[in-house]
Parts: structure tokens; sequence; C-alpha cells
């Protein structure tokens, strides 16, 4: 399996658009979010080490620091969710002959859906994490820069919104209600969040870019 995070943005684009189902829209969702991470770490230095904004480094110090951790955190994402996809397939392909075959393949499908919900599920829940960082930007950063911060908190919606329905669609897949059930309170409360932040964050940047 290709190492997706070695791809030019033209080759990745390119195994986006064809006929294989992976990369998808999971990946695409963790790809939103060290898009979103790195302009959060862009506009915390274009804050900190600024005397203009010395008032503000406090503030935006750790934000920069988490941020730029983040990055690799979603690029791993990326390549989690495409590998989590291909244990599905690969699990379906298993032999169903004997009626111990079938009840080992039948594990095998239902494991294979669990870690496809729980990597956007990953991702949803960094996210969250993210969206907090991202709205202070918009607070804190270097105000030059405040519709760097609100396209950070923009694309973090974006991708959780993606990331949540990819947790949803396999969670239809899954026999064990327990663990249905506390995937989809989780990615529902941290998908109620980042929506609040987004909201926040439109309400801040219209008052103070118009």
């Amino acid at each position: 399996m290709k190492n997706l995070n070695q791809l030019t943005v033209t080759e990745f684009l390119e195994e986006l658009a064809s006929e294989n189902p992976v990369p998808g829209g999971g990946s695409v969702a963790a790809l939103a979010g060290a898009l979103a991470a790195a302009l959060t770490t862009m506009v915390a230095r274009l804050t900190v080490g600024r005397e203009k904004f010395q008032d503000r480094w406090e503030t935006m110090e750790p934000i920069e620091k988490r941020a730029a951790e983040r990055i690799a955190l979603f690029q791993s994402l990326v390549q989690k969710d495409t590998e989590a996809y291909q244990k599905v397939v690969d699990a379906f392909r298993l032999p169903k002959e004997t009626e111990e075959e079938k009840r080992s393949r039948r594990e095998a499908v239902q494991e294979a859906f669990k870690e496809a919900a729980r990597v956007p599920l990953e991702t949803l829940l960094a996210l969250k994490q993210l969206a907090e960082d991202a709205l202070e930007a918009v607070r804190s950063g270097n105000p030059n820069a405040a519709s760097d911060a609100g396209a950070a908190v923009q694309m973090i919606r974006a991708g959780a919104t993606v990331a949540a329905y990819n947790v949803w669609i396999n969670l239809g897949s899954i026999k064990d209600e327990a663990f249905c059930s506390e995937a989809k309170e989780k990615a529902d409360a941290a998908l109620a969040r980042i929506r609040k932040a987004e909201s926040q964050c439109h309400d801040l940047l219209a008052k103070e870019l118009l």
C-alpha cells in the first residue's frame, strides 16, 4: 500500500480521483485536520516573537507547540484510515466454505468494521482538541492573520463532519451495541463542540473583518 504522505499534491489528487475506493473521505477528513493544524501553527508563529504582540505570546506559545505536533498526528491518520478500509476488504475475502471459516470470517469482518470506525473517531476527537486552539488563535493570534485562523476553524468543521459520516457508516455494520453506543456518543459530542466553535469563530470574524 502506498504511503499517502509521501505523494505530491497532484499525485494524491490523482489517487483520490481514481476508481479505487481508497483513499476516500476518511483520509480527506484527516488531511483537513493536518491543514488546519498547519494553519494554526502558522498564525501562532506570526504572533510569537513579534514585539507588537508581546501581550499575546503567553497564550499563543503553547498553541504553537500543540498545533505543530498535531500536524504529524493527522498525517498518520490519513494513512491509517486507508489501511483500516483495506482490512475490511481483506476480511470479506476470507474463505467461507466450512462453518469454522464462516465464523472466523464473521469475527474478522466485525473487528475490521470496528477499526474502520475507530480511526475516523480518533480523527474527530483530535479535531475537537484542535478546534479549541484554532478558535483561540482567532481571538488572540496576529490580527493580520485572523482570516487564516478562521480558515483553520472551517477546515476543522469540514473535516469533523466528514469524519463523523465515516464513523456512522461503519457503525451501521457493527453488531456490538455497546461499542456503537459509546462511539456514537463520543462522535456526536465532539461534532457538537466543533460546530459551536465554528459558529463562535464566524461571529468573531464577521465583527472584526467587516
